[in-house]
């Protein structure tokens, strides 16, 4: 995946956190549709979860649900984002303005991947590469309060860096 870190600093700040610290591994896509997304990060599996904290919409007008393999975030409306998040297998312009966009699958194979998945398969991690630390710097005090709150919530997570 590539993400789109200058246009969208807080959700992909978001994003790195939670993978660095672990928060994905081993949770499941809980919600596959075909010919529409694949959908994953909610720690109770069943779509009502979050990290505890939630955070504005970052809307960019480049940014669309234009083509497959768009990666957005999930939302029960408007600054709910929190860990979930969804890539598209098709275009899905009526996502636009509702869910942010922030990041792209890169290959075609890449995409098979994600068209393959199937409901209740798991995330066995994610890997951030690249230095991230200018962006985390640049979101540091609500990367601060995030973390305080994973820390209480979520015990068992690694560290922040």
């Amino acid at each position: 995946l590539k993400l789109f870190a200058d246009q969208t600093p807080l959700t992909v700040g978001n994003f790195v956190n939670l993978a660095r610290r672990g928060y994905y591994n081993q949770l499941n896509f809980h919600r596959v549709i075909s010919d529409f997304m694949i959908q994953g990060g909610c720690p109770n599996g069943d779509g009502r979860g979050g990290p505890g904290y939630t955070f504005p919409d970052e809307f960019v007008a480049g940014l669309r649900h234009s083509k497959p393999g768009i990666l957005s975030m999930a939302n029960a409306g408007p600054r709910t984002n929190g860990s979930q998040f969804f890539i598209t297998h098709v275009p899905t312009p009526w996502l636009d303005g509702k869910h942010t966009v922030f990041g792209e699958v890169e290959s075609g194979e890449d995409q098979k991947v994600v068209n393959a998945i199937a409901q209740g398969d798991a995330i066995k991690s994610i890997t951030i590469e690249g230095d991230a630390t200018e962006l985390m710097e640049s979101i540091r005090k609500v990367l601060d309060q995030w973390n305080k709150t994973l820390d209480v919530k979520f015990p068992k997570l690694q560290k922040a860096l």
